[in-house]
């Protein structure tokens, strides 16, 4: 029943930033956690973040090392992803996507989330 679409991807350069947009609409009776993945070339899909309506719980993947920040606009219905000092290794796409156990399917992975945007490209070069 939701509804997620990505945006803000594009071309930085290596050390530049990026803040991606997930915007979620359609109607729903439930509270659903929103989190963040992304999948490069010939690699498995991968979960960065992740972020609740119903108790304000943030994940980050290890390997972010605190340069990427998640966060809620619950009057825009948009959850964002400030990504930082970014790197070639961070090239990807982007994928957000809603589940109302977001969290604990983010510990196994998350590929089992219910709902997914159609992606959005981040690529970083020089």
């Amino acid at each position: 029943q939701l509804q997620l679409v990505e945006s803000g991807g594009g071309l930085v350069e290596p050390g530049g930033s990026l803040r991606l947009s997930c915007t979620i609409s359609g109607f729903t009776l439930d509270l659903y956690d929103i989190g963040w993945f992304r999948q490069a070339p010939g690699k498995e899909r991968e979960g960065i973040s992740c972020i609740t309506y119903d108790a304000g719980r943030t994940y980050y993947a290890h390997s972010l090392k605190g340069r990427f920040t998640i966060s809620r606009d619950n009057t825009k219905k948009t959850v964002y992803l400030q990504m930082n000092s970014l790197q070639p290794e961070d090239t990807a796409v982007y994928y957000c996507a809603a589940d109302r156990q977001g969290i604990a399917k983010m510990f196994r992975g998350g590929d089992d989330y219910a709902y997914w945007g159609q992606g959005t490209q981040v690529t970083v070069s020089s």
